[in-house]
């Protein structure tokens, strides 16, 4: 484990779990692994964090939620994306790409 924490951008934390959900229905420990592995253990969402932007984002549509059983054999919560998640993550995604690459355009003259 890395001993320094990447604090997430505003509004990164969404891209992240719309982006994790998009292989499908997970619960939110599940969320959580996804990121911190696709991140190669760089970024690590506390559940402080990660449950208040779950319920987030189902209030506004983008996911909803299903109570099922882990792989565990313990009762969770499942969280998937709807078709409106699905555009506001393409959405989010072009939104991410013009920053980023706004951010290294000044990196690069600095």
């Amino acid at each position: 484990m890395p001993t320094n924490k990447t604090d997430l951008l505003q509004g990164t934390l969404d891209l992240l779990i719309l982006t994790s959900l998009e292989a499908g229905p997970s619960h939110g420990f599940g969320v959580s692994g996804v990121i911190r592995r696709y991140s190669k253990d760089a970024l690590q969402v506390e559940q402080g964090s990660l449950y208040p932007a779950l319920y987030r984002l189902e209030a506004e549509g983008w996911i909803r939620s299903e109570w099922g059983i882990s792989e565990n054999n313990r009762k969770a919560k499942f969280y998937e994306l709807t078709a409106t998640g699905r555009s506001q993550l393409r959405l989010e995604t072009a939104n991410w790409e013009r920053m980023s690459s706004a951010i290294n355009l000044v990196l690069d003259h600095a």
